[in-house]
């Protein structure tokens, strides 16, 4: 029965960097690595692009590059697939992108969810495993890095798209893995992230893993399908969150697949970067606290009441933060409107409701992605 072990991201930054360069697999991953090794597949998502220059975007948010050089510890740890349809993976632009998909071509790893175009950011990687065919579908939110018709980046999450593509590519594959990039930041699951993994199982599906979020986001069985709701970062030494306890938490995602496309599903949790070097395996008594508090929020997480509330409280604590980014406010602004003084004396709740249609309506939004993504502003 193949295997098949998926962990979430992977950024060579700060700390773990010189381990990357030099190709220290032992030091990155430690007691991980056995599972690697009896893995038939290995799969992660990279983080950032692999550089040889700087050609940084202006962006919102921080900016990565790596030396290409940290390829060395992804490649000596058995890694197979890199996800590239995430949030970062266009921070350096098309050079860095270009750059990313040479060095891992040349390492051998396979890359899927991102591309010189969006047809080939699309595309399904197919991987023979014994008699199942397992493929592999990268997709991530709109933010700096999709990919256009003729235009490198990410493949972006398309509802209508992914449908069109799986059923394209169906006689193709047994098994399909989704790697879906988005959820808020340190919330998971949104409404409608469940919604839509839930959906992607529906519509073909076999195993939908949220990346991205930066915690641990629980996890269902939905009609016979696997879903994660975010398995935390991999390996990432992020120095803004090294003071946040749920930033190191993370687990791998380990899959048996049996020939008629059934599988289980075996979590494996870890603590990552805390401290440097990479990550390692809790032990026996830690980690059965952890699969316990994990399978309790898994519980909570099927009840809609429950995840509701949940985002209701999430978007009340970041709540003037937002309209701080819809009204444009520079730092200084965004610091006054902290509590919501700013926009109260300033534009006031009547002035907010043509914000709100221009969010809310379909073809209005649709109208502002054009403007803000095809003509010049």
């Amino acid at each position: 029965m193949p295997i098949v072990v998926i962990g979430a991201d992977l950024c060579p930054i700060e700390g773990n960097r010189p381990y990357f360069q030099r190709g220290d697999a032992v030091n990155l991953f430690h007691d991980l690595l056995p599972e690697f090794e009896r893995a038939d597949l290995v799969i992660a998502n990279l983080e950032c692009p692999l550089i040889e220059r700087p050609s940084p975007i202006v962006k919102t948010g921080p900016v990565f590059g790596e030396p290409s050089d940290c390829i060395n510890g992804i490649k000596a740890a058995g890694i197979d697939v890199l996800c590239l349809a995430n949030n970062h993976i266009m921070d350096h632009g098309e050079e860095g992108l270009r750059n990313t998909l040479a060095v891992c071509e040349q390492a051998g790893i396979v890359t899927v969810g991102a591309g010189n175009d969006v047809a080939e950011a699309r595309r399904i990687v197919i991987r023979q495993l014994g008699r199942i065919r397992v493929g592999i579908l990268g997709v991530a939110e709109h933010e700096f890095s999709i990919a256009g018709k003729d235009s490198p980046g990410a493949n972006p999450l398309d509802l209508i798209d992914y449908v069109r593509n799986v059923n394209s590519r169906r006689p193709e594959f047994d098994y399909l893995i989704v790697l879906l990039h988005g959820s808020a930041e340190f919330h998971v699951p949104t409404p409608r992230i469940r919604d839509t993994c839930r959906f992607m199982i529906e519509m073909g599906a076999k195993a939908v893993i949220v990346q991205h979020p930066h915690v641990l986001g629980g996890y269902e069985n939905y009609l016979g399908g696997h879903i994660v709701y975010g398995q935390g970062a991999l390996v990432m030494d992020e120095a803004v969150y090294r003071n946040r306890k749920s930033f190191h938490e993370g687990f791998l995602v380990k899959l048996w697949i049996a020939d008629d496309a059934s599988s289980k599903m075996e979590l494996i949790p870890f603590i990552q970067s805390d401290p440097v070097p990479g990550a390692h395996r809790l032990p026996p008594d830690k980690e059965r606290e952890f699969l316990q508090l994990l399978a309790q929020r898994s519980e909570a997480i099927k009840e809609d009441r429950f995840v509701e509330a949940e985002w209701l409280k999430f978007c009340q604590q970041h709540m003037h933060g937002y309209l701080s980014g819809v009204l444009g406010y520079n730092r200084i602004l965004r610091r006054l409107n902290w509590g919501g003084w700013l926009f109260s004396v300033l534009h006031g709740r009547r002035a907010l409701l043509g914000t709100r249609n221009c969010v809310l309506c379909e073809t209005h939004r649709e109208a502002l992605e054009t403007i803000f993504t095809r003509l010049r502003w």
